[in-house]
């Protein structure tokens, strides 16, 4: 919870006393690696704050093959947020890739959070906003860019992650096989400067 407390006095004017207030709304998760926090088709009213660990949001298509949508490491979000606001069925699974500590958040934080702490609104905006430009850049990446364009785009926008995820994972978030990544990563250690762009 301190995590979560450092993480909002970073971004908002919140006070001590406020985040005791408000720390009543808000439960501390150990989570496995594997664990399910959210699946697909129900419904929910939580957000999940990444204290420690790796969390993934994903789609399964109809033959069950995994897309990945989003990570969520230390110090990010991640949820559905269909579900959260609009209260219809979630679109996303959410589940643990290590072993992770979570701030579970409800709505009621969020409410009570929006009258309590003067400049919430604007953070919470500013959050919005960025989650709306990096779900565009992720659209268009998909549509538009090379598997090695994606790839490089990755590295940019998740610098640490290389070496905590697998291959297969990876592959899954960019849209590829396994067997194209491994290729990428191949032209990428023969032409450096390739991975600059």
């Amino acid at each position: 919870m301190e995590i979560f407390r450092q993480y909002l006095k970073s971004k908002t004017s919140i006070t001590d006393e406020q985040f005791s207030m408000l720390s009543n709304e808000l439960k501390t998760r150990q989570v496995s690696r594997g664990e399910i926090l959210l699946i697909a088709n129900t419904r929910t009213k939580l957000f999940f704050f990444v204290s420690k660990g790796l969390l993934r949001s994903y789609t399964l298509d109809k033959q069950g093959k995994e897309h990945i949508i989003q990570f969520a490491v230390e110090n990010g979000f991640i949820g559905d947020r269909n579900s959260v606001v609009f209260e219809e069925p979630a679109q996303f699974y959410v589940d643990a890739l290590e072993d992770s500590e979570v701030v579970v958040i409800n709505n009621k934080f969020m409410d009570l959070a929006h009258v309590v702490i003067p400049d919430f609104g604007l953070y919470n905006t500013l959050r919005l906003n960025d989650t709306i430009r990096d779900i565009q850049r992720r659209v268009s990446l998909l549509l538009a860019a090379t598997a090695e364009e994606r790839y490089n785009s990755f590295i940019k926008l998740y610098p640490d992650l290389g070496l905590r995820l697998s291959q297969l994972v990876i592959a899954s978030y960019l849209g590829i096989t396994p067997e194209s990544l491994s290729r990428i990563r191949r032209n990428l250690v023969r032409n450096p400067e390739r991975g600059m762009k």
